[in-house]
């Protein structure tokens, strides 16, 4: 094998009470493909960032080839001091790369080159850091949760960019079928340490679980150890007192070494409130029409959703996807068309912005509403500290603002709020985002054995085959197909996944001799340029936006109280109202801003 062109040995790194590495190793050889998994929390991203030499451990042993370049892909890029996407990604290649390799891997990832980072959304952050650290094809590479804010197009276009080339790689990542695509060996660090599989991420699970069954019989074979250890004190001969020291000694090592041993990490507890059962018919769409006055989103739309259906929806981004999603939930109406919701529904969303999280309330408060203790699930009241211990949540963080919990934490934080609540009809919005693998498998199977209705959005393949009975495919034009089975299964009848909107792939830029590049005067002369209001506009529209949509999910939360309608119906109406307003306030807002940037590219291109 290859000497290494990297490696840490034996790093230790603490950042206050229990280690978060402890004699973690890495080795990284030429052309090398791993992935690195684990909890959350774990210290994944910490010993990434200590492999790209952001972060210094404590003590430990770090080596880098002389020459070798390494690109590190943070979860959060810093874009301050650049003044365009193109700027920023140029700025990460080094003496004879190659610049025109910059504008190419943006233009493929739908980007100009000409955005500023500052009106950048996540999506088209993440797409520009990954320009980044591909364009010098670096010999090492570290992506931290590449598919983050990625559609499904830029999902399979980044793994198969990602495999042409030599460069070596870690990967960390959520998306199962990235890893196994993409994985040739795998590191697991768990509990402060690593251990290393040769073998991709496909094989990973039953190496896991073979590793901690073994662990179970060594730690009981040491309990009834102990407990030998402890008789033989209570009731042993005890004539020969130098013998006797000596085994006290062990039995006190024993003991320590006992207490020493981390445990694993508890599992998520994922239980559904289930309310009673909805009618047989959940909802049924006629010659549905939608659209925010451009092109349909939706066109002469008709589909019947039976009790115990589960419905993903797929697409890329722009499609049209949450839309849909809002249609056949009834938070809006179509243009067009009926759309006829099932008697008893019991409806529960899950945003994917995490928006309707108060990032002022603590915790506890969050799960409970605040004034009590106590939590109603399934009809039973459980103490809040129970409740949050099912989701991993330790006491001590009952008092927690939600403001300084990690990506992770928000979202199993979610998942309590959401599965407390009674429920016949599930609506996930991209629930997969953040989420380790481990508590991914506990809410498939949640969602295997609820006995009521889901319709999911999701970019995540392997979610919606083992989760979906059906998928709900965006053909464009506002023509949506259903496809039985999940994710694979639509492929192959349809020949293809999912492909990027066409008005959103760039053409490939071209080298432009100086005559084309410079234009001739009178075509100078006569270009149209954007006004004042029109680059006002341009500016202030994405914050707009980001208010519509975040008065709009708190309107969503207050509908999603079951108990609402029941109580009083006129406040419903009027929440209803409001909603469509926003949405369709929402909607002309998208609709101008992206009027005015293609103008703008037309203009500058």
């Amino acid at each position: 094998m290859a000497p290494p062109l990297l490696f840490l040995r034996d790093v230790h790194l603490t950042f206050g009470g229990t280690p978060t590495l402890e004699g973690a190793d890495l080795s990284i050889a030429p052309g090398e493909r791993l992935c690195l998994v684990g909890r959350n929390g774990s210290g994944k991203s910490t010993l990434l960032k200590i492999a790209a030499g952001l972060i210094e451990a404590d003590r430990g042993e770090r080596f880098v080839h002389p020459g070798a370049t390494v690109r590190y892909l943070p979860q959060e890029p810093d874009f301050s001091g650049f003044a365009t996407t193109l700027a920023y990604v140029e700025a990460g290649l080094g003496p004879g790369d190659d610049n025109y390799r910059a504008l190419y891997l943006l233009n493929e990832l739908g980007l100009t080159g000409e955005e500023s980072p500052g009106n950048l959304s996540g999506g088209e952050a993440r797409r520009a850091a990954l320009a980044r650290v591909l364009a010098p094809e670096p010999d090492i590479l570290l992506l931290d949760e590449p598919t983050n804010h990625l559609d499904l197009p830029a999902i399979e276009w980044l793994e198969k960019e990602i495999g042409s080339l030599r460069s070596a790689l870690v990967l960390i990542s959520h998306d199962r079928r990235f890893l196994e695509n993409l994985s040739r060996a795998t590191v697991w660090l768990d509990r402060g340490q690593t251990r290393r599989m040769d073998r991709g991420f496909a094989f990973f699970e039953e190496w896991r679980d073979q590793v901690l069954e073994e662990e179970e019989r060594d730690r009981q074979k040491l309990d009834r150890k102990i407990v030998a250890e402890e008789h033989w004190v209570r009731y042993g001969v005890t004539a020969r007192r130098k013998r006797n020291v000596r085994r006290m000694a062990n039995l006190t090592a024993l003991r320590q070494e006992r207490r020493d041993a981390r445990r694993v990490t508890g599992t998520v507890k994922l239980t559904t409130t289930e309310g009673e059962e909805s009618g047989k018919l959940v909802a049924e769409a006629v010659g549905v029409n939608k659209s925010w006055g451009g092109p349909p989103i939706v066109k002469d739309f008709a589909i019947r959703i039976a009790r115990g259906d589960r419905i993903g929806i797929v697409g890329p981004n722009g499609a049209g996807k949450t839309t849909l999603l809002n249609l056949l939930t009834g938070a809006i109406p179509p243009d067009s068309g009926t759309v006829k919701l099932g008697a008893s529904l019991q409806m529960v969303t899950l945003d994917q912005r995490r928006e309707s999280l108060d990032p002022q309330t603590t915790l506890s408060d969050t799960l409970t509403g605040g004034g009590s203790d106590y939590v109603e699930v399934g009809g039973e009241r459980k103490h809040v500290i129970g409740y949050m211990r099912d989701f991993l949540f330790p006491p001590e963080q009952a008092r927690t603002p939600v403001s300084v919990l990690s990506g992770g934490e928000r979202g199993r934080l979610m998942l309590a709020r959401a599965l407390a609540k009674p429920s016949n009809f599930l609506v996930l919005d991209e629930p997969t985002n953040d989420l380790d693998l481990e508590t991914l498998d506990l809410l498939q199977e949640m969602i295997g054995d609820y006995q009521g209705t889901a319709i999911v959005i999701s970019h995540d393949r392997d979610f919606l085959d083992r989760v979906s009975t059906s998928i709900l495919m965006s053909e464009g034009d506002g023509r949506w197909t259903e496809y039985a089975g999940g994710y694979s299964d639509m492929v192959a009848q349809r020949g293809a996944g999912v492909v990027r909107k066409p008005a959103e792939k760039a053409e490939t830029p071209k080298p432009a001799v100086a005559d084309q590049a410079a234009g001739s005067a009178p075509e100078r002369a006569g270009r149209r340029k954007l006004s004042f209001k029109e680059k006002h506009a341009l500016e202030t529209l994405p914050g707009k936006i980001d208010q519509l949509a975040a008065k709009a999910a708190n309107l969503q939360e207050r509908l999603a109280d079951p108990d609402l309608f029941a109580k009083d119906s006129k406040t419903f109406a009027e929440l209803s109202q409001q909603l469509a307003k926003l949405d369709a306030e929402k909607a002309q807002a998208e609709e101008q801003w992206l009027t005015l940037e293609m103008l703008r590219e037309e203009i500058e291109g």
